[in-house]
C-alpha cells in the first residue's frame, strides 16, 4: 500500500517559499508534463505499464526518450511512459505536492542529488537495495564514488543515473599566448594570473564564475570541510550548520570577492559565465562535465578547449569533488508487478551499452564502469578527449568527498546564492553574509527535523 509520508506538509510550504535552481545540467528545453498516471493493471496489450517522471528537457530529454523507446521495443512485458515534469527542483516539488494527496502518479522518479535525504526519509520509496539483494545484482560494476553518495546506512536507496562533476574549462590558445604552462589548481592561483592573461590576450578576465550553490558546496569538498554537523549529515540527521564555526564559508566568499574586486573574476550573476568563456571574454570558467558537448559546439573550433580538475579555494585544498546530477527512485506503489517492471527498466538503463550511449548523447559520465569497454564509449572519448578529465577527477576523489546530506539541501543552496549576491553587491560584509546563511539554514533544519520527528 502507498504510505503517505509524515513530513510533507511542512516541507512543501518551505519549498514553495524557497524554490531552488536546477541541478548539474541545463534543463531549459521544451517539454510538457503530460499528467499521465501509472496504470494499476497491465495495459490492453497485456504489458505492465509504468510511469517515469523525469526532469530532462531539450536535447537531453530527447536522449532519454530515445532510451525509453529502445527499452519498450526490446521486450514485450513492460511499457514505460516517460513524463517530463520540469527542471530538477520542479520535479521534486511536484512529487512532494502529489504525495500529500492520494498518491504519487509515477513508479520511477528522477530526483537530483539535493533531494536525497528527503526521498530517503519520505516514506514514498522502495529502496533499490531491496531489488539489488533480491536479484543478486552486482553493484561492484558501478562507480564507487557515485554509489557512496546515494548509499545511506549501508543501503542503496536510489540508483545513480545521470551523474556529473564540475570541472575547469580553459582556453588553450589564450594560455599559450599568455605563456601559462600549468593549469591553476585554486582560486588564488587564478587571481594571480590576471596581469598575464589580460595584457597578453583579448580576455577581460582570467575566469568567469556563476553564483551557483553547487560550486560553493564543491569548495567545501575541495577544502575537506563540512557544511553540517553530524559528519556532514552522514552520521545522523544534521541539527545545525558547521560552516559558521569552521570558517570555510567565509574563506570561500572572501577569496571569491577578492578576485571580483581585483577584476580577476568576472561576476555574471547566477548565469552567464559560459557565454563569457565562449565569447573569449574570460580565459576560464567552471561548468559541469555534462556541459562539455554544448561548450564545444558553441565554441565551434574558434579556439581549443581544455579541461582540468575543479580548482580549490587555496593551496591547502587537497580534497576531491562530489557528484551532481540525479538518481532514480522507485516509488513504493504496493503493486509488486509494477515494482518488478520498474526494476527491469532500471537494470536496462544501467547496462554498459546504454550507459555508454547516454554518455555519448549527453556528456554525463557512465556510471557502469564496464561501459568504458564498449566501442561507443571509446569512439566518444576519441572524439572528445576532454571528457577523460571527468573520469580521472571522479576516480581521484574519495567517498569522503561526497558532499553533505540534509533534508534542506535544496533550500540551503538558494540561501547561499542570495547571501552571496548580497555580499558581492556590498549590502553585507563577509561575516554578516555567513551569519545570515547560518541563521536561515538552521531555521530550515529546525522545520525539517520537527516535521520528521
Amino acid at each position: 500500500m502507498f504510505k503517505k509520508p509524515r513530513l510533507l506538509a511542512g516541507l512543501l510550504s518551505l519549498t514553495l517559499l524557497l524554490t531552488a535552481c536546477g541541478g548539474g545540467a541545463a534543463n531549459n528545453g521544451a517539454g510538457e508534463n503530460t499528467g499521465n498516471s501509472a496504470a494499476t493493471e497491465a495495459d490492453a496489450e497485456g504489458k505492465t505499464k509504468i510511469v517515469f517522471w523525469h526532469g530532462m528537457g531539450g536535447s537531453t530529454g530527447e536522449a532519454l526518450d530515445k532510451l525509453v523507446d529502445q527499452y519498450n521495443q526490446s521486450q514485450d512485458a513492460v511499457v514505460v511512459e516517460s513524463s517530463y515534469q520540469g527542471a530538477y527542483d520542479e520535479t521534486l516539488t511536484k512529487l512532494r505536492s502529489s504525495a500529500s494527496g492520494e498518491g504519487v502518479g509515477a513508479d520511477l522518479v528522477q530526483i537530483f542529488d539535493l533531494g536525497t535525504t528527503f526521498m530517503s526519509e519520505s516514506g514514498l520509496i522502495e529502496p533499490m537495495q531491496t531489488y539489488v539483494d533480491k536479484d543478486g545484482y552486482d553493484i561492484s560494476v558501478l562507480e564507487p564514488n557515485v554509489l557512496a553518495y546515494y548509499t545511506i546506512n549501508g543501503s542503496l536507496n536510489s540508483m545513480p543515473f545521470n551523474s556529473s562533476t564540475p570541472i575547469l574549462y580553459y582556453n588553450k590558445d589564450m594560455f599559450e599566448a599568455a605563456g601559462i604552462e600549468e593549469v591553476p589548481t585554486n582560486l588564488e592561483e587564478i587571481i594571480a594570473l590576471k596581469d598575464d592573461i589580460t595584457s597578453k590576450t583579448d580576455a577581460k578576465f582570467p575566469i568567469s564564475i556563476d553564483i551557483y550553490g553547487w560550486y560553493m558546496e564543491q569548495w567545501f569538498s575541495k577544502q575537506e570541510e563540512h557544511i553540517f554537523d553530524q559528519g556532514n549529515g552522514r552520521e545522523g540527521a544534521p541539527t545545525k550548520v558547521a560552516f559558521d564555526e569552521n570558517g570555510c564559508m567565509e574563506d570561500i566568499i572572501t577569496t571569491w570577492k577578492k578576485g571580483i574586486d581585483e577584476e580577476a573574476i568576472a561576476n555574471p550573476g547566477r548565469e552567464g559565465s559560459q557565454g563569457q568563456f565562449v565569447a573569449g571574454e574570460a580565459a576560464m570558467t567552471l561548468a559541469s562535465t555534462a556541459n562539455l558537448r554544448q561548450m564545444l559546439d558553441e565554441v565551434g573550433g574558434r579556439f581549443e578547449v581544455g579541461t582540468a580538475y575543479y580548482p580549490a579555494v587555496n593551496p591547502e585544498g587537497k580534497g576531491g569533488v562530489s557528484i551532481g546530477g540525479a538518481s532514480l527512485w522507485m516509488i513504493d506503489s504496493g503493486d509488486e508487478a509494477r515494482k518488478d517492471a520498474t526494476w527491469d527498466f532500471v537494470k536496462f538503463l544501467m547496462s554498459p551499452e546504454v550507459q555508454a550511449q547516454w554518455n555519448a548523447d549527453t556528456g554525463y559520465f557512465p556510471v557502469n564502469t564496464e561501459a568504458q569497454e564498449t566501442e561507443t564509449f571509446k569512439k566518444n572519448i576519441e572524439e572528445f578527449p576532454q571528457f577523460q578529465t571527468a573520469l580521472d577527477q571522479l576516480h581521484d576523489s574519495s567517498p569522503e568527498s561526497q558532499g553533505a546530506l540534509s533534508g534542506v539541501n535544496q533550500e540551503a543552496r538558494q540561501i547561499y546564492e542570495a547571501a552571496v549576491e548580497s555580499f558581492f553587491g556590498g549590502a553585507t560584509d563577509a561575516k554578516e553574509a555567513v551569519e545570515a546563511m547560518a541563521s536561515q539554514v538552521n531555521s530550515a533544519l529546525d522545520i525539517y527535523n520537527e516535521a520528521n520527528q
